[in-house]
């Protein structure tokens, strides 16, 4: 894989709020939009390779959208804006500044194992929905 499809929510595997989002998101996606890749993975090397912005750490969300970028509370917001309503709604969010939003984010980040739990391995999606899911 030298490309990534058009809509790539990259996420921390082993997060427990993160694959529940993950399990929302493919309820909502009605239409099929996205593919998901954990942040521990192959396609995240890959995009690491062909988007210099793209993180090392696994402490952020990571939307790649037709080649573009988005981080943290940015990502969140730009990916809801492919969904239908009502999640659509949470891509409002964006019109507010983003170090007011990411402020937010970051501590909902720094919490999300102590609240949430972790797993000790990325958990293998259903098999309905695995080809939505790049490695």
């Amino acid at each position: 894989m030298t490309d990534l499809p058009p809509h790539v929510l990259f996420y921390d595997g082993v997060c427990a709020m993160c694959n529940g989002i993950v399990k929302y998101m493919l309820r909502v996606d009605k239409d099929r939009v996205f593919h998901f890749a954990a942040l521990q993975g192959e396609t995240a090397a890959i995009a690491r390779k062909l988007h210099p912005e793209f993180p090392t750490e696994i402490e952020t969300v990571v939307y790649v959208r037709r080649g573009e970028v988005f981080l943290r509370s940015r990502a969140v917001a730009r990916a809801m804006q492919e969904m239908r309503y009502p999640a659509k709604a949470l891509s409002w969010f964006r019109f507010l500044p983003a170090w007011f939003t990411d402020f937010f984010y970051g501590i909902v980040a720094r919490i999300r194992y102590r609240v949430f739990g972790k797993y000790d391995h990325c958990p293998l999606p259903p098999a309905e929905v695995r080809a939505r899911f790049l490695p």
